[in-house]
Formats: C-alpha cells, sequence, structure tokens
C-alpha cells in the first residue's frame, strides 16, 4: 500500500477528532499492522469498494470509545461508564465520519463506503486481504490510546 493514500485517513481522524469532538490527538508513525500490537476495547470497521477495496478499522481505547460517546450525545462523561448501544452506535459514527472524510479525498478510486461494523472485545482480530499490506498509525489524546488501521489496493481491471 502507498504511504500517501494513508495521508488523507490520518487528516481525517485528526479533524473529526479536532472539530466533531474537540479533542486534540497527537500521531505516532506509521507501522505495518502486522507488526502493531496496539490493545483496543472497541473498533469500528468499514469496508472500502470501487476502484480500490480495502478495510479501514478505527481502533479505541475504552476510556476513549466512552468519552467520545458523551462528548457526541453532550452528557456528563461519569454517566457513560460501559460498553453500550450508545458508545457502539458512537463509535461507528466515528469510524464513518474518518471513512467519509477520506474518501472525499480519494475521489480517484470512485470509493464507496460500508455501513460501519463495531467489534468489541480485546483484543479484537480484525484482519486484512492477504494480497492487502495495511498501515497502521497509533494516536494519543487526554482520553487515552487509540489506533487507526487502513489497508486497500486499487483493483486492476480485467481484459
Amino acid at each position: 500500500m502507498q504511504v500517501e493514500y494513508i495521508n488523507p485517513f490520518i487528516r481525517s481522524m485528526t479533524k473529526t477528532f479536532d472539530t466533531m469532538l474537540g479533542c486534540e490527538i497527537t500521531r505516532g508513525s506509521l507501522i505495518l499492522a502486522s507488526d502493531f500490537k496496539g490493545n483496543y476495547d472497541v473498533c469500528g470497521v468499514i469496508g472500502l469498494s470501487g476502484r480500490a477495496q480495502g478495510v479501514v478499522v478505527v481502533n479505541l481505547s475504552k476510556s476513549v470509545a466512552l468519552q467520545a460517546a458523551a462528548t457526541m450525545l453532550m452528557m456528563d462523561p461519569a454517566e457513560v461508564t460501559d460498553l453500550n448501544e450508545d458508545v457502539i452506535d458512537a463509535v461507528g459514527e466515528i469510524a464513518n465520519m474518518v471513512a467519509g472524510a477520506a474518501k472525499a479525498e480519494l475521489e480517484d478510486f470512485e470509493l464507496s463506503i460500508s455501513l460501519p461494523n463495531v467489534v468489541v472485545g480485546s483484543p479484537p482480530d480484525i484482519r486484512f486481504p492477504s494480497e492487502v499490506h495495511a498501515i497502521a498509525i497509533p494516536f494519543e489524546c487526554p482520553w487515552g490510546p487509540m489506533s487507526i488501521k487502513v489497508g486497500f489496493a486499487p483493483v486492476h481491471a480485467s481484459a
């Protein structure tokens, strides 16, 4: 996977947290997803299809997921204490915003994005297609750690 395809996802993750959640995040170094050992409690997963196919996974620690949901729902963070339906919906919406904003920057691929799926459990075992070399980008914020994993490959037209 070419690194320049990752930048729209980094920008969209940063913008989503800054603009929608009022939370500044700091990016770590890019890592091959297969080498990344981040341990997160909840993941928003979105499929990509079109002139490229792949997956985007927004990985959040429980503390980040709870605080993000509280912020989105305009609730006191103390009221949001478990990974309930509201938190799951918030994580799916965050994944949708991140994938949607990146999709807009990757218009050459004519991408469609799937509805978000949310996986709860630590560590989640989300795999990418074998021909895709996914990249992981860790982030830190005042609420805790998170990451995004992106893996997609252009679809080659058959003759």
